[in-house]
């Protein structure tokens, strides 16, 4: 008897729990969904019932720490020590051999290619070829403490762009981003490595920009001969950088950190990632020595400069000098001048190719190599003319 008594207690007992259970939420619940909200005795049910939907926050917390940002490449950092060859004698006449120097760069072939930017190491009166000793010596410490001799195998004309080579393999080497895809404001990090004692040290920043109108020549007027388009950046990339990589915050290089003094105070920039693996491909197949040459001085046309001088056209490269005379416009002996081109020609096409924004006259030179002849479209008191250039 007890027990059936129990059993029809604890039976109320759920069933009250479970109506006030289906009563409080399950038909509120249901009330909400399209299929029964159509039901008036399960709309009563959600009168005066406030149904709370949870949630959460949650913080991403972005890498703090530059050297993990950096992992993937820190190890292809190298140290590049340049000082003056101590077997050449001193009745040999070699100028400016420089000073012991400490520059960074960066292993770009897993057999020992070196990159780097000129002004990070010493190479006054260093030939490449073999016909008279150096005037400077290179040794590379490696991030695993090795020290090796180097060679310093080309120098490219038109980046400025260094090679170094040392016998070694299966080394880390860098990988390289696409450059056209960074963006203004894109956080980046330097890494350079020129102390003493090899260690690595970093600086982080935004990229401003891509200025598509800065040359390498370090003249107030650009060169025909060199590179054009540079990344600059909001933070102190300093010497202490020059040689080494600017690095995104995947890991990748998207530009090499270089200098050049213009107008008598030096600047640092970055060249793109995508201008320097053009270089490195012509380096890896011994091409450097036969960079093209054209030698002219020029003003890039951009639709401002077009507007404020009334031209005809808002794209190209105008063969100028402040003095107006030719021969400051035009190198004496390149081969402009002995084509006929002229100060004040507009070039606006190389082989067919327009010259614009993405394109500058530099970047579709160094398409072609010495000796290659090439046509110029040219604007010519707003005739257009066809010229044809042996580089």
């Amino acid at each position: 008897m007890i027990k059936k008594i129990l059993f029809i207690i604890i039976v109320i007992i759920v069933s009250g729990l479970s109506g006030i259970i289906f009563d409080r939420y399950f038909f509120p619940y249901l009330a909400t969904t399209k299929f029964f909200s159509k039901y008036d005795f399960l709309k009563k049910s959600a009168e005066n019932v406030t149904v709370i939907n949870k949630t959460e926050q949650v913080y991403i917390k972005e890498e703090s720490s530059l050297d993990k940002i950096t992992n993937q490449v820190s190890t292809s950092i190298v140290n590049i020590i340049s000082y003056p060859n101590p077997d050449i004698k001193a009745t040999q006449k070699i100028t400016n051999p420089g000073q012991t120097k400490n520059g960074a760069g960066m292993i770009v072939t897993s057999d020992g290619l070196i990159m780097t930017y000129l002004s990070a190491i010493n190479y006054e009166g260093s030939p490449i070829k073999a016909d008279q000793p150096p005037a400077n010596k290179y040794k590379i410490m490696s991030s695993d403490g090795s020290i090796y001799d180097a060679q310093l195998q080309d120098i490219d004309s038109w980046s400025n762009l260094a090679f170094l080579k040392i016998s070694a393999s299966n080394l880390p080497v860098v990988s390289f981003a696409n450059s056209d895809e960074v963006k203004s404001g894109e956080k980046v990090v330097a890494v350079g490595n020129n102390q003493r004692d090899y260690q690595n040290r970093f600086a982080s920043g935004q990229i401003f920009g891509l200025n598509k109108t800065y040359n390498l020549s370090g003249k107030a007027l650009s060169m025909s001969d060199k590179m054009e388009g540079v990344f600059e950046a909001n933070a102190d990339f300093g010497q202490n950088f020059v040689g080494g990589p600017l690095v995104d915050y995947a890991g990748q290089v998207v530009g090499i950190l270089g200098s050049i003094e213009k107008e008598s105070k030096v600047d640092f920039f970055g060249i793109p990632s995508n201008k320097a693996k053009l270089v490195l491909d012509r380096a890896i197949s011994k091409e450097l020595q036969n960079n093209y040459q054209l030698g002219i001085y020029f003003i890039p046309v951009t639709k401002t400069y077009s507007l404020i001088n009334n031209l005809s056209v808002d794209k190209g490269a105008l063969i100028y000098s402040p003095s107006g005379q030719q021969g400051l416009a035009i190198i004496s002996g390149s081969p402009a001048s002995k084509s006929d081109l002229k100060i004040n020609d507009i070039i606006t096409q190389v082989n067919g190719e327009k010259i614009s924004d993405d394109k500058s006259l530099p970047d579709l030179l160094y398409k072609h190599k010495k000796g290659e002849e090439i046509e110029l479209k040219v604007i010519r008191d707003k005739n257009e003319l066809s010229i044809k250039v042996t580089l």
